[in-house]
């Protein structure tokens, strides 16, 4: 795997890292939702002190991190539920050749 030296801002603060190639472009796009979120918490909530904005943040996204985990499980057990209930539709039929 190659790697790359690049550097991501978050809150007018550089932080350089050796990324593989395959991650350089979600990394990119993952610092710049960041700094959206920053700046829309900045301009939303009037926070201006950088580690507030940064706790907010990171509060906000395990928030919705753990809503989304929960959907998934949900969904996840209402798929294996209709599954189990095919499989038992399709034991039931009986094919002829």
């Amino acid at each position: 795997m190659s790697e790359l030296a690049i550097k991501i801002r978050i809150a007018d603060r550089d932080y350089p890292m050796r990324v593989d190639v395959q991650d350089e472009e979600r990394l990119r796009l993952a610092g710049r939702l960041l700094g959206d979120k920053l700046r829309e918490f900045r301009e939303g909530y009037g926070i201006q002190d950088k580690q507030d904005l940064l706790a907010m943040v990171a509060l906000a996204t395990m928030a919705d991190q753990l809503k989304v985990s929960k959907e998934k499980d949900g969904t996840d057990a209402a798929l294996t539920e209709r599954l189990a209930r095919f499989d038992e539709l399709l034991s039931g039929v009986v094919l002829t050749g």
